[in-house]
């Protein structure tokens, strides 16, 4: 990778231009790089035009800040160089799917990711920014940092407890917590996101499918295709995983984490990412798993559905809540089947059995006997 260091104005943005004229790359390292000048700026400015793109890697803070005050953060593709700390002996307040939550200190916290690209760490960080101009109660993300071989993303420290943290010391709050979580819930559904901001949930299953589409039979494919198709299109902001651990508490207001997963779509794909936790997860795995996912007492956790559907339904009636699980079950199998080949390897024998066990012996079945969704 070509390589800038030292400081480039006037005197040197010549030499340099020449250098970039003869080799033309489009890859350049500048974690060396103190000052450009806007002789140096003009010099990258030719090498753009000839090469078409240019991303120039670990740029410390003070050489980016002339990058974009001069507006060249527009021009080229300039990474900021990632800064290092250190989660010892910090608190971890929350796991998910992707890594951990840590407290730093007593304004910020860090998401700390298990295996994840910087494109996708960047992309789930500007979905959390979107999703806070949109005026959705999240944390503010700030910088994209270094944890030792994993990479992270700072958020401002949400002085509150998740539902999962206050249920688990308090159990008897469980229907105070699930009701406000409920119409937290049913605010956030009333909010229509730009399609151009979030991905579409339609559209992201049906491409899954069609990933995996070499693994089952074309019937099987159209069958799955063909629900995801019937279900209504609605440009409704969603959370994508509203789960207990994802939803936080603060003078009784609720405040939401974890908004990676955010999308539009109708409103059933968030009601049936409840049922997820609280009617599939106690029974797919052992009790110390599920309690840990879970963040509270598995014995709980069809309670919680109970509370949440009625609520946001707006129903005490047992049988209509029963009826929704049914109507919205071959959702749930889907976004579960969705998430297990999301997270899991790619290897060909784990691809087989998950077809198997999920596909062909859950969601299948399930979606031959669909309901409409009616909401």
């Amino acid at each position: 990778m070509y390589k800038l260091s030292g400081k480039i104005d006037t005197t040197n943005a010549p030499e340099l231009e020449a250098s970039l004229t003869k080799e033309l790359p489009s890859e350049i390292d500048a974690s060396e790089l103190e000052y450009i000048s806007s002789a140096g700026l003009r010099a990258l400015l030719k090498l753009r035009k000839s090469v078409g793109g240019v991303t120039i890697h670990n740029v410390a803070p003070e050489v980016y800040e002339i990058f974009e005050v001069t507006g060249f953060t527009e021009i080229l593709n300039v990474k900021k160089a990632l800064r290092e700390i250190s989660i010892e002996g910090c608190e971890i307040i929350g796991e998910g799917g992707y890594g951990s939550v840590y407290r730093l200190d007593d304004e910020s916290i860090v998401k700390v990711y298990r295996s994840a690209s910087l494109e996708f760490i960047d992309k789930e960080r500007e979905l959390s920014k979107k999703a806070f101009l949109l005026g959705i109660p999240t944390a503010i993300p700030f910088d994209t940092v270094k944890v030792g071989d994993h990479y992270g993303v700072i958020y401002e420290m949400l002085e509150a407890k998740t539902v999962a943290q206050l249920i688990s010391e308090d159990p008897s709050s469980l229907k105070q917590l699930g009701q406000l979580s409920a119409v937290a819930l049913k605010k956030l559904h009333d909010i229509e996101a730009d399609n151009g901001d979030f991905p579409n949930k339609k559209k992201t299953l049906t491409k899954w499918v069609m990933s995996i589409s070499q693994y089952i039979e074309p019937e099987e494919t159209n069958s799955i295709l063909n629900y995801i198709f019937s279900i209504p299109n609605r440009y409704t902001f969603l959370h994508g995983d509203y789960n207990s651990k994802n939803v936080m508490v603060k003078d009784g207001e609720v405040l939401l984490i974890d908004i990676g997963d955010a999308a539009v779509g109708h409103p059933a794909f968030d009601i049936a990412g409840l049922m997820l936790p609280y009617l599939l997860l106690p029974n797919a795995t052992d009790p110390k798993r599920v309690r840990s996912l879970l963040g509270f007492d598995p014995a709980l956790a069809q309670d919680m559905w109970g509370v949440m559907c009625g609520t946001y339904f707006m129903t005490g009636d047992a049988d209509e809540i029963h009826r929704i699980a049914d109507m919205l079950m071959p959702l749930a199998f889907l976004l579960m089947t969705y998430h297990s080949f999301h997270y899991a390897t790619h290897d060909e024998d784990a691809i087989k059995e998950r077809v198997e066990r999920l596909i062909r012996g859950r969601l299948l079945p399930a979606i031959k006997h669909a309901k409409k969704i009616d909401f």
